[in-house]
């Protein structure tokens, strides 16, 4: 059985009711963007049960002050949907300022990395995950992707399945691949690639086995070749059609930077959006990490056909990759959502920050045509960069139940104090502006599925100092 399905994680006889009680404002990104002064939200079973105006609290709900479990005191919080990271790949923790590719772009950076990667082992997989999810959480993110795409001696999903268990994070793990090795012009070494027929039979097994659709899921499995310079044109179309036999997602990297662009005109003589339109790598049920050289016939393929993009801002500039469009891809009625992307590419996984580069970084764009629009600093407002970090997040992975505040949806939240020195000053004039527009600040509460991983700024699931040792034990083994 489905160890994260929704019976078993609401299995419990005696309902657990929390109140979030007198926020200084709830941005509750809702159909009507309401932002409620004094609001308060009733979590009941790891869902939003009720969110309340002020008055509506005074008037009809002051009972549940003695009634329910547990009381936050939200009067100097900013109480925000937890935030959506749509693409990651964790094990890169490890790696994150590694001195040898510091300062090279995509290509390079990979082929320094291919062979590091090449011996990790389970248990350092494990590990990693769990840093990278706890940095996650701890940063206001509640649900995350990952891209894990290569399998040495051993690895395999389920150890970062293990971690997402253990931290609490809910989760959408891709069964990443590659098969392109560099005998048959693919980028990555021979010995790291894969067989194509295990590929299949592997992530078929893994969708039976984890993934959950269930309204309230904490675990979705998707499908997800690396990149058309590691993959077969015959992986990515036996992978469209495994994942749409079971009705799971479809993730690939696509037009990350103009290496990535020649490479897909020397081999398929065709541009990246051409190539997926090609191979039926398009539609709703499909995200695509970067594309930040899509053209204007790619952005027009995205929009008519609902694909969605995960904007990577941080690993973007890290790589020199280039600038996504992304007012244009916006004003296209193009979903985006957020990616911190790899460790090694970030170099850190904190989602607000993320969101405040994907403001600042469009804002910069306008001035560096064929970006901008021409609208200055209007190109990307705080509850715009909000607003793709949130619900543009789950629209991007296909899910209707988390990404805003409202009743019956995941309760899932994160609270970011008011009164913090980053915030001074801001959060009197708009505590929403703020949170985007000052210095990122980790959160001091986060809740998933209703329930409490990070209190009062300290990560409660397990203690970070020994995994944190851990991890370095690793990371240093691994290069040496």
């Amino acid at each position: 059985m489905n160890k994260f399905n929704l019976k078993s994680l609401n299995s419990s006889t005696t309902m657990t009711q929390i109140l979030i009680h007198q926020a200084h404002c709830i941005a509750t990104q809702d159909d009507q963007d309401r932002e409620l002064k004094g609001g308060s939200i009733l979590i009941e079973n790891g869902l939003i049960k009720e969110v309340y105006t002020a008055d509506q609290f005074q008037t009809s709900a002051k009972h549940l002050l003695s009634e329910v479990d547990q009381v936050i005191d939200a009067r100097h919080h900013l109480v925000i949907p937890g935030m959506v990271n749509c693409h990651h790949h964790m094990v890169q923790s490890l790696t994150r300022a590694y001195l040898p590719v510091q300062n090279a772009e995509l290509f390079s950076w990979l082929r320094g990395l291919y062979p590091i990667w090449a011996n990790l082992r389970p248990e350092m997989v494990q590990v990693a995950s769990k840093v990278a999810m706890a940095e996650l959480l701890m940063s206001g993110c509640t649900t995350s992707s990952d891209h894990l795409y290569i399998y040495p001696n051993g690895v395999n999903l389920e150890d970062s399945i293990e971690a997402a268990k253990a931290t609490g994070i809910r989760f959408v793990a891709t069964r990443g691949s590659m098969s392109v090795g560099q005998s048959k012009g693919g980028l990555p070494p021979d010995r790291v690639v894969e067989n194509e027929e295990a590929i299949l039979k592997e992530t078929q097994r893994l969708i039976e086995k984890w993934h959950d659709a269930q309204h309230g899921s904490m675990l979705n499995i998707a499908v997800a070749p690396c990149s058309p310079f590691t993959v077969s044109e015959g992986l990515m179309k036996e992978s469209a059609k495994l994942a749409r036999a079971y009705g799971v997602r479809l993730h690939t990297h696509l037009a990350e930077n103009d290496h990535d662009i020649a490479y897909t005109l020397e081999k398929f003589n065709c541009t990246p959006t051409q190539y997926v339109e090609k191979l039926d790598w398009v539609g709703d049920d499909v995200w695509h990490a970067h594309c930040v050289k899509i053209d204007a016939p790619g952005i027009a393929l995205f929009s008519q056909t609902k694909t969605s993009i995960a904007h990577c801002p941080c690993s973007n500039m890290r790589l020199a990759s280039g600038i996504l469009p992304l007012r244009k891809l916006l004003d296209a009625q193009v979903n985006v959502g957020l990616g911190v992307d790899g460790s090694a590419s970030n170099d850190g996984a904190h989602m607000l920050s993320e969101a405040r580069q994907a403001m600042l970084l469009a804002r910069v764009a306008k001035s560096l045509e064929p970006f901008g629009c021409d609208t200055g600093p209007q190109e990307m407002t705080p509850r715009d960069a909000l607003r793709v970090a949130t619900r543009g997040g789950a629209q991007t992975l296909g899910r209707q139940d988390i990404g805003q505040i409202a009743k019956g949806y995941c309760a899932d939240l994160a609270l970011f104090r008011t009164d913090t020195l980053p915030m001074a000053g801001g959060s009197i004039h708009d505590p929403v502006g703020a949170l985007l527009l000052c210095s990122s600040q980790l959160t001091d509460y986060t809740l998933v599925n209703g329930k409490v991983v990070v209190e009062r700024g300290v990560f409660k699931p397990f203690e970070l100092e020994p995994v944190t040792h851990k991890h370095n034990e690793f990371a240093l083994a691994l290069t040496q």
